[in-house]
């Protein structure tokens, strides 16, 4: 009999990028528990939240303050990406109705 729960252990990983670094860098990660705690602050706080295991299982192996990698940045640009157009939709349906 084989084991396959580590297999569907989620894993979650938070980015973070300040104008000025070179990269985006790991903010914290986790896996589980902490994994679910990652994901519940995200949504208390807001903020958009990217599906995508294969690439956070790669960010998971990175220590926390790690700038990510040269070979990962195109894939996490797709994902800042995506996480500005979220913040732009959010920013235009909260936005107040001009009465013309």
């Amino acid at each position: 009999m084989r084991d396959f729960t580590d297999k569907k252990r989620k894993t979650a990983v938070a980015l973070g990028f300040e104008p000025g670094d070179e990269a985006p860098k790991i903010l914290a990660t986790g896996q589980g528990h902490v994994a679910e705690k990652i994901i519940e602050g995200a949504k208390e706080n807001d903020i958009p939240i990217h599906r995508d295991p294969k690439l956070a299982k790669t960010l998971s192996e990175l220590d926390f303050g790690e700038y990510i990698p040269p070979e990962l940045y195109e894939v996490v640009i797709q994902v800042l990406m995506y996480v500005d157009r979220i913040d732009s939709v959010k920013e235009k349906m909260s936005a107040p109705k001009k009465e013309q």
